[in-house]
């Protein structure tokens, strides 16, 4: 780009800022308006981007990041009752001895927690919880998922196999049994029997419409000691190596399935939950927020370029005189039409600056607030600047065109 030509197009920007600082209330206007539908949009973006790695955290809470289930009912979804029952009828329940044969040829590839839970209430020093999610478990089920201990340690194998009563417990649990005194080292009464707190949970939400903040994790031996055998076992299952997920899954499967005796062609009698098939929930939600989203941040950007084509036209109308002496004194159509989508720009940029940051800067501090994990890519400020300017240049155009076609007498003589 020559020198002349940078000139020209500095001359067209210094004289649209001079144009919208001599009018702030029409500029300002117009800034609004693109303000706005930049905050619109970096909220739904940063909303979307926050529904997708809540679905991945609360998925690695909740199932796994990497592991599937075996499981003799197991759905991401609603189930009718006809299929409930249908698979109730030809699905056996999965047993220890079901475990010990996929561990014994198996093991060496895959890690395996079995886990059956019951809804109970818990007592301490007077204090009940209602509701709470019991679980016995393997201590391997801390290698599958992220459990998020904030004080303490999960349950150990030596645990396990001597049925020690000690607990997990969550942090509603928590909170509601020692409110004014430290959970570690305490105990809690479950069906009459005493366990000591070996640890606390951090406050984990919600995965599904299931609170993760109820739960009571006790060995498996424990359990069955409180509650007696349980009906069926739900076996949590992941490779060793990460990169064999989809192996390991076939292998589970291969292996469950050699256990009952299954033909080639038949059918499984036992369920087997993916990673990706315990996230579709939220990802699902996500996908239909993002269809209802996207059209009203549109809407947002389409009603800001209406605003500043409004209020660029108005700036035309009052520099109607003025375009039309500099018209006869020889300033070329291209010049003036620069002028005016500089100022357009330049008014969609600076709304645009404005909302992006605020927004950022309120997104930032809410995230500290509520202690949720929302983050503003760099990529999502880009984009909602990028549409800023663009914006602008839409909305410049027209008005910029009207300009170059004035009748130059005409405007000479205007008031």
């Amino acid at each position: 780009m020559d020198t002349t030509r940078i000139r020209t197009y500095g001359e067209a920007i210094a004289q649209g800022m001079s144009s919208a600082l001599g009018n702030p209330l029409r500029a300002g206007l117009g800034a609004l308006a693109i303000a706005v539908a930049v905050a619109t949009i970096v909220v739904v973006v940063t909303a979307l981007d926050g529904l997708g790695r809540y679905a991945r955290a609360t998925g690695a809470r909740a199932f796994g990041s990497d592991t599937f289930l075996l499981a003799q009912i197991a759905t991401s979804g609603q189930i009718s009752r006809r299929e409930l029952a249908d698979k109730q009828q030809r699905n056996p329940a999965v047993t220890r001895s079901d475990l010990r044969f996929l561990e014994r040829h198996a093991g060496q590839d895959i890690i395996y927690a079995s886990t059956v839970a019951r809804v109970g209430s818990a007592t301490s020093g007077g204090r009940t919880y209602e509701n709470a999610s019991i679980s016995g478990t393997t201590a391997t089920l801390a290698e599958l998922r992220d459990l998020g201990l904030a004080r303490g340690r999960f349950l150990q194998r030596d645990e396990e196999l001597r049925g020690a009563q000690v607990a997990v417990i969550g942090a509603d649990v928590a909170e509601t049994l020692f409110p004014s005194s430290e959970a570690l080292g305490g105990s809690i009464r479950v069906a009459g029997r005493r366990f000591e707190v070996i640890g606390v949970q951090l406050r984990l939400g919600s995965s599904g419409g299931t609170s993760l903040d109820r739960n009571i994790w006790i060995p498996m031996t424990a359990f069955e000691r409180v509650y007696g055998p349980p009906p069926t076992l739900s076996i949590f299952a992941r490779a060793r190596d990460v990169e064999q997920t989809v192996a390991a899954e076939d292998t589970a499967r291969a292996g469950l399935r050699a256990r009952r005796q299954l033909r080639p062609g038949v059918a499984d009698n036992f369920d087997v939950l993916t990673p990706d098939a315990a996230r579709d929930f939220v990802l699902r939600l996500s996908e239909r927020v993002s269809v209802a989203a996207f059209p009203i941040s549109a809407m947002a950007l389409l009603a800001a370029i209406v605003v500043i084509t409004n209020t660029t036209l108005v700036s035309v109308t009052q520099k109607t005189r003025e375009i039309g002496v500099r018209r006869a004194l020889g300033a070329p159509r291209t010049q003036i039409m620069r002028e005016i989508v500089a100022e357009s720009m330049l008014v969609a940029l600076a709304g645009g600056v404005a909302g992006t940051l605020l927004t950022g800067l309120a997104i930032s501090a809410l995230s500290r607030v509520i202690s949720l994990d929302i983050v503003v890519h760099g990529s999502t400020i880009a984009w909602a600047i990028g549409a800023a300017a663009a914006s602008g240049l839409i909305a410049g155009y027209y008005p910029a065109r009207r300009a170059t076609r004035i009748d130059v007498i005409a405007a000479v003589r205007a008031e």
